[in-house]
């Protein structure tokens, strides 16, 4: 198995362009942001790095964060879809087209409407009407926490149906049509700043907490979990390169002074 090693051990490039985060757990603790970690945030892009969020949340969430944080684009829906400003517009990309997202929506409905009987004690997120191209599933947020069998149960009906299916800390994501977080991550590089990230992977750094955030752990030489991230290990072949010692916002910023620390 892979092994995790604190993050006193982390050394950041000196040619370090910026940090992607996952937000849900990552940024947040107990489902409030962490003012700690929103304030590193600010500290990060302040000192010249890149600062991206890469989320499960939706589109309509990603409006307002990319509008509102101390960022610099925002990645969501696991990758469907990345939203910057530029020049005081707003810059919307999108992995599928307007027709291809609305013929996925009709089939997520009806996917929803069989996951709902299919487990019980499961319902739709409360933010699925913000939503472009998945379908979220809450098993923890705002209904009491399922088991693990259910959980897996939840998966099974998007794979049953043809669909990717991703479990985060609070929901099961799915969609039709074959995209991640990194997918996500490189099509923002290269929308937002015409380079290719599969070259710089290694002038980033990603922390995140849970399953679908495998992608990145896998791919990126500098990916921290924070402490939290213990609880999907299991679900994941590649985990983070290095741990923090706290959870959730906590954890991140941590993770936002060992960087600064590494600049000084």
């Amino acid at each position: 198995m892979p092994s995790l090693r604190p993050l006193e051990e982390l050394q950041p490039p000196a040619d370090l362009l910026g940090v992607f985060c996952d937000i849900d757990d990552t940024l947040t603790h107990d489902g409030r942001l962490v003012p700690e970690a929103f304030l590193a945030l600010h500290q990060l892009q302040a000192s010249g790095l890149r600062v991206v969020p890469v989320t499960g949340r939706p589109a309509g969430w990603v409006d307002h964060l990319a509008r509102m944080w101390p960022v610099d684009g925002v990645v969501g829906e696991n990758g469907g879809l990345w939203f910057y400003m530029h020049e005081g517009a707003m810059i919307r990309g999108f992995v599928q087209p307007d027709d291809e997202r609305a013929a996925n929506r009709t089939r997520l409905e009806a996917l929803a409407h069989h996951i709902l009987a299919e487990v019980p004690g499961c319902a739709l997120a409360s933010d699925q009407p913000y939503r472009e191209l998945d379908l979220a599933i809450d098993f923890c947020e705002d209904v009491p926490p399922l088991p693990a069998e259910a959980i897996d149960r939840i998966v099974a009906c998007f794979t049953e149906a043809g669909a990717t299916a991703k479990v985060s800390s609070i929901h099961v994501n799915g969609w039709f049509g074959s995209f991640d977080k990194l997918d996500g991550c490189r099509r923002f590089v290269a929308s937002r700043y015409g380079e290719d990230l599969d070259t710089q992977l290694a002038r980033w750094i990603y922390v995140g907490d849970s399953a679908n955030d495998e992608p990145m752990f896998e791919r990126f030489p500098y990916s921290v979990g924070v402490a939290n991230v213990r609880a999907f290990l299991d679900r994941m072949q590649s985990w983070p390169s290095f741990i923090a010692r706290s959870e959730g916002g906590h954890g991140f910023a941590e993770v936002a002074s060992r960087v600064a620390d590494s600049r000084r």
